[in-house]
């Protein structure tokens, strides 16, 4: 062993050595030896489905190992719960919010380890200073009281960091946590890792977003269907590796954008707004037309209102103010169900909230809005529903054992994928999707946009919602930037560049592709 090598050994905070995991009808992982190293990031990267999560959820106790031990300073140990880790310092963050939507913010960071006055009565005034210190330090002004359930996905990504943050961790597992979060909460969450480190925690980071990964990352593991493919020195590789590693193939996020159909738009929204409130406008007086064949992707930073706008167009903000037509229909006064028969049909942001049941299987969650599609008589044609079912599954490369397993047992970009799998099976003519590259992996991504360009060859309208740049570039045929709730910019795919599109979603008044040079 070289010097290097045993000072890097003797840096090991917490050891996976040859891990395996085996659920009913699957095998997680596989022989699996992973190291965390005190005061580094420590990179764990692999496809959806390739085990990530499962590993993360036994270093953290919530599962035990079918084979395999785990070392801790060099000492054997075996996890019996979260709690049980969380005493010997191991914190995480989940992928999939952890949070008590009727409990406050402050309530929510403490849970499980309450600050206590003569060790009888919760000290709820500690609860509020430490919380509104740790949102201090994270740059938010997120008021404790405030319920979680009130919070938006991105604030409430904020609070599960806090809530990591306020138990003193040595080993501190990060699974995909800025996958809600705007550039600027980046940044400050990269400021706070840096922190971590200089003060000697092992960081353990899980992202699909490469870019950020070769910016913060000491140690890079590579994970291939449960086994581990590639461990490396962060400097020593590059973005093409990694991927080659996950995948075994270079794979492209589109096959280039489509030529727009021309003709009557398929949707018209004229003079659309959505009150807050607080005062203003979430949406304010947005009209757009989208054409049938056509990509459109809505680009704007945190609280520009692109969900918001989303929400208007399916009929989920009754109080909503405008003219919505589809194919010529006006559906302004329509219910959610109604619009959804019309052909329209949303992939929302927060798939564990609003996309999925969570105690449904598979099939169940794919089926469950076109359950009208096979019909026979007054009874559902069970051999119908199941090929339906099995060509989602295919066509997603949805990553199951078996459509019967209860959706929760999948990946998060697996259950991404059933979500979109869920709208694409009621036959839309427009296809909104929110952030629909949210917590995917660089392969499935490429499948999810590839068949969003094939949707619109085939007539379909396409608007994605999306805070990437890059995302919005690759598979767009025009992007419309949105920002405090108002049309900043249109740009057709040929004049759109990274500097117009980032100056525009920072403007706070309506502009035109000749105010931007």
């Amino acid at each position: 062993m070289s010097a290097s090598q045993s000072e890097a050994h003797d840096d090991v905070v917490l050891r996976a050595e040859q891990v395996g995991k085996v659920y009913p009808g699957t095998t997680a992982l596989q022989g699996v030896d992973f190291a965390a190293r005190r005061g580094a990031v420590n990179v764990l990267l692999g496809e959806n489905g390739a085990g990530k999560s499962t590993l993360m959820k036994i270093l953290a106790g919530v599962e035990q190992p079918s084979s395999g031990r785990l070392f801790l300073d060099g000492q054997e140990v075996r996890f019996a719960s979260i709690n049980d880790a969380a005493a010997q310092g191991i914190g995480i963050i989940f992928q999939e919010l952890n949070l008590c939507p009727n409990l406050s913010v402050a309530e929510n960071i403490f849970l499980g380890h309450p600050a206590l006055r003569f060790g009888i009565d919760i000290d709820t005034n500690r609860h509020a200073l430490a919380a509104r210190a740790l949102m201090r330090r994270l740059e938010h002004a997120i008021d404790p009281d405030t319920l979680v359930g009130d919070l938006r996905i991105a604030q409430q990504q904020i609070v599960e960091i806090a809530k990591a943050l306020a138990r003193d961790v040595r080993v501190l597992i990060m699974d995909e946590p800025t996958s809600a979060l705007s550039a600027a909460e980046v940044e400050i969450l990269f400021r706070v890792i840096a922190e971590l480190k200089a003060s000697g925690v092992a960081v353990v980071y899980i992202s699909h977003r490469l870019e950020e990964l070769v910016r913060i990352g000491d140690t890079v593991s590579v994970l291939r269907d449960g086994r581990l493919q590639a461990s490396a020195e962060m400097r020593d590789v590059d973005i093409p590796w990694m991927i080659a590693q996950m995948v075994g193939t270079l794979a492209d996020q589109s096959d280039g954008p489509a030529t727009r159909s021309g003709g009557a738009p398929l949707l018209s929204i004229a003079d659309v707004s959505l009150a807050n409130p607080h005062g203003g406008f979430l949406v304010d007086h947005v009209s757009l037309d989208v054409a049938a064949g056509e990509v459109v992707g809505l680009y704007g930073l945190l609280g520009a209102g692109r969900s918001e706008l989303f929400e208007v167009l399916i009929g989920a903000q009754p109080d909503a103010t405008g003219t919505v037509l589809l194919d010529g229909i006006d559906l302004t006064s329509l219910p959610i169900a109604s619009r959804l028969r019309a052909g329209i049909a949303l992939v929302p942001e927060d798939r564990q909230r609003d996309g999925l049941v969570q105690s449904l299987s598979v099939a169940a969650n794919l089926t469950l809005a076109s359950l009208w599609q096979f019909l026979r008589g007054l009874a559902i044609d069970k051999t119908r529903e199941r090929n339906a079912v099995a060509r989602a599954i295919g066509n997603l490369f949805i990553k199951v054992s078996s459509p019967d397993v209860e959706v929760t047992a999948l990946s998060g970009g697996n259950q991404q994928k059933v979500v979109i799998g869920r709208a694409l099976l009621t036959r839309p003519k427009l296809l909104l999707l929110d952030e629909p590259g949210r917590g995917i992996d660089v392969g499935a991504k490429a499948e999810v946009f590839r068949t969003m360009r094939a949707l619109a060859r085939e007539g379909l309208g396409v608007m994605f919602a999306t805070s990437d740049l890059k995302e919005v570039l690759a598979v767009a045929d025009r992007i419309v930037v949105m920002a405090g709730g108002r049309i900043a910019g249109d740009f057709p795919r040929a004049e759109a560049t990274e500097t117009r599109l980032v100056a525009a979603a920072n403007q706070g008044t309506a502009i035109s592709v000749g105010h931007l040079a």
